[in-house]
């Protein structure tokens, strides 16, 4: 009778521990920032400072975060689809060092920001496609309206320099109110 309640007790401690350690990586790891729309959940980790920094200086900056470029802006399902699959990836580059020092955005990541480019730009995206045969060539089969807006707009909203290099320590990095 004794051995059972030891082992009852020494299972709900064990539980309780668990929990205790769950809670304190969900709140050293600032989990729950990424379920919001704060951009200062992109630089929970230093490897997104250079992004952070950039954008922070940008035209983009009063008008755009980074969701609004980077997520898909349909519905609520595929915006948190997207955010598990990048958050995942993201992760597991960042705990295994498996990313290059100037970070490349993936080609899924990369159609979601140019969906999003002529979707906030309609009436100039419109207009330009409209003049494709003089100012936009479209030449690679892979982009399906031509080519991505950053091989010409590369300074927007990111600038022209990018690596972990670029903003050493946060420089450069200001803190909004």
């Amino acid at each position: 009778m004794k051995k059972s309640n030891f082992l009852k007790y020494a299972a709900l401690c064990a539980f309780v521990v668990a929990i205790g350690f769950f809670a304190y990586m969900v709140n050293a790891s600032k989990a729950l920032s990424y379920l919001s729309s704060d951009p200062k959940a992109c630089i929970n980790c230093h490897v997104m400072n250079t992004q952070y920094a950039t954008w922070q200086h940008s035209s983009h900056a009063e008008r755009a975060t980074c969701i609004d470029c980077h997520l898909p802006r349909d519905n609520m399902v595929n915006k948190y689809i997207a955010k598990a699959i990048d958050g995942y990836n993201h992760s597991v580059a960042f705990t295994f060092n498996t990313y290059k020092n100037a970070i490349q955005i993936s080609d899924n990541g990369a159609q979601r920001v140019q969906d999003n480019c002529i979707a906030c730009h309609a009436s100039l995206s419109s207009q330009m496609v409209s003049n494709a045969d003089v100012n936009h060539h479209y030449d690679d089969p892979s982009v399906a309206t031509g080519r991505r807006c950053w091989e010409c707009h590369k300074g927007v909203p990111h600038g022209k320099v990018r690596g972990l290099t670029t903003t050493p320590n946060a420089l450069g990095v200001k803190e909004v109110k």
